[in-house]
């Protein structure tokens, strides 16, 4: 692990407070945000700006993907998170503007200190900036950035940042070429 994604690992700390709103937003998931109409983004947008989530216009948020904290999840305009969408949000997911993340992918901020027999939970903020695309069943690190305009092929494992404008495939996530618009 490269020593600059170390240094953003951070240890966890989930207080009683933490649990009790994660239960409160269970419910709200479970009633509300899951069973709405496909087309109904505002109405999800809504529900996660209740609980904090900080969401911004022309989002796109489908109703079978999973937020565990919305407190901790920041979409600026025109992001997506696709279908079936397990944003881990222990520490911050940041989606700049216009990213997309594709159905089946696995936005994971936290992960175990396994140099410690008790194994303590330690957390990673996630950033996918502007215009970057987080393709198909892909899973992504605590602490990871996928830079601007970079593309993570589908079934990608990304477990280290992803420079921007390049394009990522494999497990783990190599380089496999400069992105280039026509």
């Amino acid at each position: 692990m490269s020593e600059s994604k170390v240094t953003r690992l951070r240890p966890a700390i989930i207080s009683g407070k933490n649990k009790m709103a994660r239960a409160l937003w269970s419910i709200v998931y479970l009633f509300l945000f899951r069973p709405s109409p496909r087309v109904f983004h505002v109405w999800r947008a809504f529900l996660l700006r209740c609980f904090g989530a900080d969401i911004g216009s022309s989002v796109r948020i489908y109703p079978s993907a999973r937020i565990w904290a919305p407190w901790n999840l920041v979409m600026q305009d025109g992001s997506c998170l696709g279908e079936y969408v397990d944003c881990y949000s222990v520490a911050r997911i940041l989606l700049q503007k216009n990213a997309v993340v594709s159905q089946y992918s696995f936005l994971c901020a936290a992960s175990r200190d396994i140099s410690s027999l008790e194994k303590p939970l330690v957390v990673g903020d996630i950033t996918v900036a502007e215009n970057a695309w987080v393709a198909a069943d892909v899973f992504v690190g605590p602490g990871v950035v996928i830079g601007e305009a970079a593309v993570v092929s589908a079934r990608a494992s990304v477990f280290k940042d992803v420079e921007a404008w390049t394009v990522v495939a494999g497990n783990p996530a190599v380089f496999v070429k400069r992105r280039v618009l026509k």
